[in-house]
């Protein structure tokens, strides 16, 4: 049996959106750009999805822009905020619990003169509102903060943070990583107070090599990529439509229904996480109440056993886990995330990630307890002493 349990990391790519950027690809393969009917056909696509995530997103098409995928889009929101509003404050906030492709942008800009305050989190992942309201001052120019974590799920209070923001500094802008959180979780950018949003396709089953950034009407930032002035002067470079069509398709299919698919995960991963739990010596990473936690991330550390090792003994199985953010699982690294929540040392070689979507089907679930169940004891024999 071959259980796919690493969605976190990357997805399969829905048929539907596959077969539409394939056909953009092989028929419809004009530079949107150019003023001819072949290119009017590719621009048509982009139109189309425009109107797709604005009505997702409860915005208008021209708060959309589409980009490389998400860290593209979280490099444009963070460096261009700061670009843009270097001469109104340098200071900018955000937590030790990021993404790297917030994380390491905003060390690249403390390096460039810009103050970084990072905010505390709980053994949870929680961030402390008092302490983001207390950070915030008159030359704070730009908060971002990840809706979901990617390493062990925790759910941030997205839209309270984003009341004491404008309320302390209407000036400053909020911008928030959801790319692991969208198509897994309904988030409304105006009602929130977001003012920049990512969000990346194959995290829910569309094309890699795109993403999106919301904009809201009153966020104004420095383009980052310069040339031919494509996506309204932000975003310079020939659209790939081909993607670009495959994310909104696969966006049109996965939230439709998105709320019966989140309570589907959520049933999968509460018994998924009961069962883990009658395992010795294996703890659950993140929050206790599964209401505060994305319904499709479970991260748990098994004690005596290295997650490398863990790993490839679930894949001789058929079973494929992560070790932590596929981003820097091939490198010999800390999670900041586990470090910020203060895991215990050992837990630091000794966790996995499992992430569901909601194609994920119980069978899958109750044949990996089963191995876990059969192949922990064993792999603890051969611990290091």
């Amino acid at each position: 049996m071959e259980c796919y349990l690493d969605n976190s990391a990357t997805t399969r790519v829905l048929e539907e959106a596959a077969e539409l950027a394939k056909s953009v690809m092989l028929k419809d393969y004009g530079n949107p750009s150019s003023l001819h009917n072949m290119g009017f056909n590719a621009e048509k696509y982009i139109k189309k999805a425009d109107e797709i995530f604005a009505g997702i997103l409860k915005c208008s098409p021209k708060n959309i822009i589409f980009t490389s995928g998400g860290t593209e889009s979280n490099n444009t929101a963070i460096i261009g905020t700061a670009i843009f509003k270097k001469s109104r404050g340098r200071h900018l906030i955000t937590t030790p619990f990021e993404h790297p492709a917030v994380s390491r942008v905003m060390k690249f800009l403390e390096g460039q003169g810009f103050e970084v305050d990072y905010l505390d989190v709980d053994p949870e992942g929680f961030i402390d509102l008092e302490q983001l309201e207390d950070l915030i001052r008159e030359d704070t120019i730009l908060v971002s903060l990840m809706h979901v974590n990617n390493e062990i799920g925790t759910v941030e209070p997205i839209s309270e943070a984003g009341e004491i923001i404008h309320k302390k500094n209407p000036d400053c802008l909020f911008h928030v990583d959801d790319i692991q959180g969208f198509g897994k979780l309904p988030l409304n950018p105006k009602a929130c107070h977001i003012d920049l949003l990512s969000a990346s396709s194959h995290k829910l089953h569309g094309p890699k090599g795109v993403g999106l950034l919301y904009m809201s009407d009153r966020t104004h930032i420095s383009p980052i990529i310069f040339g031919g002035g494509q996506m309204q002067g932000l975003r310079s470079g020939t659209e790939n439509v081909p993607g670009i069509a495959g994310f909104s398709k696969a966006a049109e299919m996965i939230f439709d229904g998105l709320d019966e698919k989140i309570l589907n995960m959520r049933t999968l991963r509460e018994g998924f996480i009961e069962e883990l739990k009658k395992i010795p010596d294996v703890f659950i990473n993140g929050p206790k109440d599964p209401a505060k936690a994305a319904p499709h991330i479970v991260s748990a550390s098994v004690k005596d056993v290295r997650a490398e090792v863990l790993l490839h003994a679930l894949e001789d199985k058929g079973i494929y886990v992560s070790s932590g953010s596929a981003c820097s699982s091939n490198r010999k690294t800390v999670s900041e995330s586990l470090k910020a929540i203060g895991a215990p040392d050992w837990a630091h070689e000794s966790t996995v990630r499992f992430s569901f979507s909601c194609f994920t089907v119980k069978e899958e679930l109750d044949y990996t307890i089963s191995v876990l169940n059969e192949i922990i004891p064993q792999l603890r024999k051969f611990v290091r002493r």
